[in-house]
């Protein structure tokens, strides 16, 4: 199926775990797997696709083979390769796929709106749809999830609401008052009961009737939050999910075509979980991680909790390596295991008394513990007392020399033009003054303060 759009080609790294279902080394085979995909499906052939095979063998007789590209990692893939990769990939799991599938395919390209709007339309009129959830199951006893904010006053704070099916938390999202206020605001709002009411709203919307665009919007608030509770506890509070998820329903009003024949509902599910997931990888983590990366993190920590249990202990990034089939060096395991650490505020509030911070107990190499700034104090006035039994003279050559009016130290020259007098004599007083230190009487009290 041939979609009428210009897409720009893009140069992506391509991960480990991607080389084989979205590489294809040669020409022929990959002008095969079209016209033989087409054949079992009985749909057109890509043209794009067909293009872009004819081009990789024609520019695999000169210049640099594509064989050499995938040795190097790297390789020029257009999105509508990756699409019919994509296609072909869902086909094999009977036209399902989930979040993490569509991320790992796409997750290199920096899609826009619109880009993403045309995969979802592909995807859509291709019979493809995600696994995360299906439109009945996010919409089913919406109104009942809501009603419990019209009975508000019926709770109180001893009532455990953890055990109440129908409240929008079953498990993980924190009853808080913003999100009884925003669950008691939304409640108000009704589900459109009919296909026609959605048809009317959204010719209404695209005649350019903003309170038209507005109740849409409103009447699928319910939806998001649906959604939304199921990616908490990911590094973002509930109600930024729902905002968030809330943009991703307003693009969907935005760029909805009701003459397709979709429900409106299914088309908004994919941009509130697009909005989502966008926002989790850009925001969750005070340091963003690419969702190429978070999928082999993901896949270290997994073979990481295998081997612990197998073995008691925790594993080497030998062990690691070898349970991944050597997908990933030892050392490359290592590095990615230290992309993975949480970075920690030096702000984050420590005891229970919270009046102390983990920067409080963290060192300050750049400047001296107490200890060494007494015992230098201490060193100093030992010195200055020494030096306090030479004449003036001897003690400023000794000071000069040794650097302990400025730190550093001066050479014999440099000493005599301070005074006035060749560098001889200034060796001649200094060596004077030395022998004076090193009698017992006065090295005595320098004792202490020797390494």
């Amino acid at each position: 199926m041939k979609l009428q759009e210009d897409v720009k080609a893009k140069e992506v790294d391509i991960s480990t775990d991607l080389e084989e279902e979205i590489l294809n080394e040669d020409p022929d085979a990959a002008l095969e797997e079209i016209f033989g995909s087409a054949k079992e499906s009985e749909e057109p052939i890509v043209d794009d696709a067909l293009d872009e095979a004819f081009l990789k063998k024609s520019k695999s007789k000169k210049g640099k083979k594509v064989s050499d590209l995938v040795k190097e990692g790297k390789e020029i893939q257009t999105i509508d390769d990756v699409k019919a990769k994509f296609l072909d990939f869902c086909k094999k799991k009977n036209g399902i796929y989930k979040q993490t599938d569509f991320d790992k395919f796409f997750g290199k390209f920096d899609l826009t709106d619109d880009e993403l709007a045309a995969i979802q339309e592909f995807l859509l009129e291709s019979s493809i749809h995600c696994e995360d959830d299906t439109e009945e199951e996010l919409l089913e006893n919406l109104d009942d999830e809501a009603d419990f904010s019209d009975n508000e006053d019926e709770f109180t704070e001893e009532e455990d609401l953890s055990d109440d099916d129908d409240y929008y938390n079953p498990a993980d999202v924190k009853n808080t008052d913003p999100v009884r206020q925003y669950l008691h605001a939304i409640g108000a709002y009704q589900v459109l009961q009919t296909k026609e009411e959605e048809v009317e709203l959204a010719k209404r919307v695209l005649a350019g009737d903003e309170e038209a665009k507005e109740e849409l919007i409103q009447c699928n608030l319910k939806l998001v939050v649906s959604i939304a509770k199921h990616y908490v506890n990911r590094g973002m509070d509930f109600l930024d999910l729902i905002q968030e998820g809330n943009l991703g329903l307003m693009k969907a009003v935005d760029k909805f075509d009701y003459t397709r024949g979709f429900k409106f509902s299914t088309y908004a599910t994919w941009w509130i979980r697009q909005a989502i997931t966008r926002a989790l990888a850009d925001q969750a983590r005070t340091i963003r991680i690419p969702v190429h990366m978070v999928e082999t993190i993901n896949k270290i920590t997994r073979a990481q909790r295998k081997l612990t249990q197998k073995l008691n202990r925790d594993p080497t990034a030998e062990e690691i390596s070898e349970e991944l089939g050597g997908m990933l060096t030892a050392s490359r395991i290592r590095e990615i295991q230290q992309i993975a650490l949480d970075p920690l505020s030096l702000e984050k509030p420590v005891g229970e008394e919270e009046d102390s911070h983990v920067g409080d107990f963290i060192e300050d190499k750049d400047n001296i513990s107490p200890y060494e700034y007494a015992n230098r104090s201490m060193e100093n006035d030992r010195i200055n007392e020494v030096l306090s039994q030479l004449t003036e003279r001897e003690a400023r050559v000794i000071r000069l020399r040794y650097g302990l009016e400025d730190g550093k130290g001066h050479t014999l020259e440099e000493v005599g033009r301070e005074f006035n007098v060749t560098r001889e004599r200034i060796r001649q007083i200094e060596a004077k003054a030395l022998k004076k230190l090193r009698h017992p009487a006065r090295a005595k009290l320098l004792k202490d303060f020797r390494d």
